[in-house]
């Protein structure tokens, strides 16, 4: 682990115990990051931590409100408080914030004006597929969520699977997702073919904020032990879109123009810490029941994360000479290099 050195900027609050380099922490705050379900959030407040920071995430009538999860009276997590759905108030004296992080209540005092120093510090809310973002230094006129393919196309089911966390870095993560060699020796237990091992040859495109990959093969995408409806020589089409530092998508073409698209949107808890995101959608079986693919999902992540969370070094080798590559490895190339693109280091932690 790192120890924090003070930001040149005067406006960034660097958060305690930082496991990142400062530089590197200074451009991915600048990054819309996912970090949590919409659907998690009731009438209570919920606690989440991004890029080491700890947040708390709490409803305020109609809108959403995300601010540092402590209470600048006494430093009590407001995680801990009960909300109400228009406000939450601290465990400890009970002061309550409502909208925009501004506290509305002091019980002992109910009379007295309240000081803005008691209003929250709070971050910028946008709610996309069915996810809540925030960037802890962008602000709310700067919103550069990346796109997910037809997820308002009314053809298609939406889908929102449940979180993964990994103990893991998000690069790492993000890198797995993207590899195409590794199919056939991890995913056995769920879509690849042991015996099929082959990565035929595929291109990356550089976009504006990562890049692209079609990648062809006969490997399918079917559950183990569902029959390829009838189509065999299908050649199976896998679209990958990626946008760094840590989201991206995967379109799957399946027979009779059936298309799954998966997010893949690994939000950076830490530098030793990801919370992996998935939402999907697609247009064919419609009518089975989420629960199914929520544990096919569930399964082929869980068969990632144990490599994820075995690779050493930990973090993500920016610079290509500390590792060796193949061929089958152009997305990860281009990966790192978008990575570095971006001004982050050759290594994330240290």
């Amino acid at each position: 682990m790192i120890t924090p050195t003070t930001s040149s900027d005067p406006n960034i609050c660097l958060p305690r115990n930082m496991t990142f380099d400062v530089d590197d922490w200074t451009i991915l705050a600048r990054c819309w990051h996912p970090v949590a379900l919409t659907r998690e959030l009731g009438d209570q407040p919920l606690g989440v931590t991004l890029l080491d920071t700890p947040l708390v995430i709490y409803r305020a009538g109609e809108n959403i409100v995300i601010a540092n999860d402590l209470c600048p009276h006494r430093g009590v997590p407001l995680s801990m408080g009960k909300g109400d759905g228009q406000a939450v108030a601290c465990a400890y004296h009970g002061f309550r914030f409502g909208g925009q992080g501004k506290c509305i209540r002091v019980p002992a005092h109910p009379d007295s004006s309240i000081p803005g120093k008691l209003n929250l510090r709070t971050y910028p809310v946008v709610e996309r597929y069915g996810l809540i973002w925030t960037s802890l230094l962008a602000t709310a006129e700067d919103i550069t969520i990346p796109p997910m393919p037809h997820w308002d196309d009314p053809s298609f089911q939406q889908i929102n699977c449940p979180w993964i966390d990994i103990a893991g870095f998000a690069g790492r993560q993000v890198e797995g997702f993207i590899d195409v060699a590794h199919f056939a020796f991890v995913h056995t237990d769920t879509f690849a073919d042991p015996d099929n091992p082959l990565v035929p040859p595929y291109k990356t495109s550089i976009t504006q904020d990562g890049f692209e990959a079609e990648y062809r093969s006969s490997v399918g995408n079917y559950p183990i032990g569902k029959a390829d409806k009838g189509c065999p020589g299908f050649e199976w089409l896998r679209h990958f879109r990626v946008h760094a530092p840590f989201v991206a998508t995967l379109e799957i073409h399946f027979p009779d123009d059936g298309r799954l698209v998966i997010m893949n949107a690994a939000s950076p808890v830490s530098a030793r810490q990801t919370r992996m995101f998935a939402p999907m959608c697609r247009n064919f079986d419609k009518d089975l029941p989420l629960k199914d693919v929520y544990d096919f999902n569930l399964k082929v992540f869980e068969e990632d994360r144990a490599l994820v969370e075995s690779q050493r070094p930990e973090n993500l080798p920016l610079d290509p000479t500390l590792e060796a590559h193949i061929t089958a490895d152009r997305s990860s190339i281009a990966y790192r290099r978008a990575l570095r693109a971006m001004g982050l280091s050759q290594f994330f932690t240290c």
